[in-house]
């Protein structure tokens, strides 16, 4: 009996301090997830991820992973659901998440870009100067639930007295931004909205023929992009991702390389607050 017992009492202490050995590397397995609606390509998003997903593990300790998702709607689920810790939203996608989620997410960061962003209007037709002269168009917006690529573009093109279900022959959707460019250059659609920085980026890069495809159109400026992440996120983790963005700098190589993709000068601090003229402008076109 004696025996037994002891070699139970062995068993259990061996137990216990396999236990207590294993939870430093069981806490190293924790993953935070990053996702960002797919505003551009697969590929694109992937490198424009990469070293970004390299400095905040650098900065927060643990090992982060991008997770990409299939359109629009899933960013929103992902992050309300919790399923990820950081998602990349447009204005619009923020709203979404918002009201989804009944308040519980919250923006932390986003370009001093954003701040001032814009949605151009593109053709390659020559006949097509204005706003006005879509009537009878084929027009593409980006996705659905873009905000630069869709949401603003249309609030506009209401405030101008069009109606695109009324006024255009058809209204497609691209899905993406770049995507857009390319129905526009390739005469699939006459006209196309999109964001000013991938057009921009597009043009720079000399991806379009600009002598063939031009803005005809630029929008007053508006609130968009930023990172958010859900309210059950700790303070002080919260904190600490805000930090790091903030502190990114173009003075120094890892921080030119992570804001040059991204397409920023600088991250800022923002809040819900600043994303009540998109939620206006959603609940006008009937989009939220």
């Amino acid at each position: 009996m004696t025996s037994t017992s002891s070699l139970r009492r062995s068993l259990l202490q061996a137990l216990l301090a396999s236990t207590v050995l294993a939870l430093p590397a069981m806490a190293q397995t924790t993953v935070f997830r990053v996702t960002a609606i797919p505003d551009e390509s697969p590929t694109e998003l992937a490198r424009k991820a990469a070293p970004l997903v390299r400095y905040l593990e650098q900065q927060l300790g643990v090992k982060v992973e991008f997770t990409p998702v299939s359109d629009y709607a899933a960013a929103v689920e992902a992050l309300v659901n919790k399923k990820v810790d950081l998602a990349w939203f447009g204005g619009f996608t923020f709203v979404q998440a918002n009201t989804r989620s009944g308040g519980k997410v919250i923006p932390l960061v986003q370009r001093e870009e954003d701040t001032k962003f814009r949605s151009v209007f593109i053709t390659a037709e020559p006949g097509i100067k204005s706003l006005a002269d879509l009537k009878g168009k084929d027009v593409s917006f980006g996705s659905a639930s873009s905000t630069s690529g869709h949401l603003m573009p249309r609030s506009f093109i209401l405030q101008a007295g069009l109606s695109p279900e009324r006024d255009f022959r058809r209204v497609a959707f691209s899905g993406a931004h770049d995507a857009t460019i390319a129905a526009v250059a390739a005469g699939k659609v006459q006209a196309g909205a999109l964001n000013i920085s991938v057009w921009d980026k597009f043009v720079a890069e000399k991806k379009v023929d600009t002598e063939r495809v031009k803005v005809f159109y630029t929008t007053p400026a508006y609130f968009d992009y930023n990172w958010t992440v859900h309210a059950d996120m700790p303070a002080a983790q919260r904190e600490k991702l805000k930090a790091a963005f903030l502190k990114l700098s173009p003075d120094t190589a890892e921080g030119k390389e992570i804001l040059d993709l991204q397409r920023a000068t600088r991250f800022i601090p923002t809040q819900a607050e600043n994303y009540k003229g998109i939620e206006a402008a959603a609940r006008n076109a009937n989009l939220l």
